[in-house]
């Protein structure tokens, strides 16, 4: 197991129970598409997500993101190594990847049920770019961009269930 020096999590709860959270989440698509909406974070850019046949469900499952910020490539490719219905889910970076301002990471999710729903953790483990510009906007923007990703990923997950939650109340009729 890789230690990495630097991290960040993030922790809210849910209004539904671990397993509804667990099949939400394991879906990449729903855990990480904050990537392909505009944000200041991405400089206004998005990235494309990419999956094997598996889509993330499985344990050596791979995927990964493309894109491109002010013109420059970005790419980081990504396998999952542990997966624990409906608790936990793990994955890290493989190879080298190209992002401006954090490098090879592993992230996580952890679910625990409680009385009303449950709570909601997701981590970062990473370090910064070994080379280049993107060593040198690190320094001023990896703890911030770490924050931003474990926290979106859970605000986006309370308000996929807040909305859910919505548009299953009964309609007044007048």
């Amino acid at each position: 197991m890789v230690t990495y020096k630097y991290s960040a999590n993030y922790s809210g709860r849910l209004p539904v129970s671990d397993k509804d959270a667990f099949e939400f989440l394991d879906d990449q698509s729903n855990l990480s598409a904050h990537m392909g909406e505009k944000s200041w974070m991405m400089l206004g850019s998005t990235m494309d997500i990419f999956m094997d046949a598996l889509r993330t469900r499985e344990v050596g499952s791979e995927f990964g993101f493309k894109g491109s910020i002010v013109g420059v490539p970005l790419f980081v490719r990504e396998v999952v190594t542990l997966r624990q219905p409906p608790r936990s889910k793990r994955w890290k970076t493989v190879g080298d990847p190209v992002l401006w301002v954090i490098g090879a990471y592993e992230m996580c999710f952890e679910i625990r049920p409680e009385t009303d729903g449950a709570s909601l953790t997701v981590g970062i483990s990473y370090e910064r770019p070994q080379r280049g510009f993107p060593r040198f906007l690190s320094i001023f923007f990896h703890r911030a961009y770490a924050r931003w990703c474990t926290k979106k990923m859970v605000v986006d997950a309370q308000r996929h269930f807040s909305a859910r939650a919505r548009s299953q109340l009964p309609t007044r009729v007048r």
